[in-house]
């Protein structure tokens, strides 16, 4: 693979990954050293890929894109086609949140962007004790769920309303 395959690799591993992706897994996925990395990345940002590195790795920076929450209810069993219809449409979902009217707000961040990330999060609570968050409130949960556009968000919320997902809000509620 050349360099400027290898940087295009580099991209779309950022771009596709829910978190930061450390030197040393890149370098291992592309079967180069954690130097030659280094130096992939100097040349990406010299020609304007804005790649931040943190305490845990590298990471794309995300230009401020149109943001919405979305009120959801649904059975455990509808999970995966709720979070894949978002993602198809081109969203991604920050976060599942819960207002619990004796614990409060309970946020746990999600960043799922595609079916790929759709799969692993089914994949961690299927092998886990775990359940999804939304159980502690009988299905009802919140997304935080950012777009390229507007017109995005609204195909999205119209899909959910359509799949019947999409809930009312109630006063009480305030997950901002």
């Amino acid at each position: 693979m050349g360099g400027e395959d290898r940087r295009a690799k580099i991209v779309a591993l950022l771009g596709s990954a829910g978190a930061a992706v450390s030197g040393g897994r890149l370098a291992r996925e592309l079967g180069v050293s954690r130097q030659v990395i280094v130096q992939d990345v100097a040349l990406l940002r010299c020609g304007g890929v804005e790649v931040e590195s943190t305490h845990r790795g590298y990471v794309l920076r995300r230009r401020a894109m149109p943001r919405r929450i979305f009120k959801v209810r649904h059975g455990e069993e509808q999970v995966e086609d709720e979070l894949n219809l978002i993602v198809d449409l081109g969203g991604t979902v920050e976060d599942v949140v819960v207002n619990h009217r004796t614990y409060g707000v309970i946020s746990v961040p999600l960043n799922v962007s595609s079916r790929r990330d759709v799969a692993r999060y089914l994949a961690d609570i299927a092998s886990s004790r775990s359940t999804p968050l939304s159980r502690v409130t009988s299905g009802y949960h919140f997304h935080h769920v950012s777009a390229p556009s507007e017109e995005v968000l609204d195909e999205i919320g119209a899909a959910l309303g359509k799949r019947g997902y999409l809930v009312d809000r109630l006063p009480y509620e305030t997950v901002e």
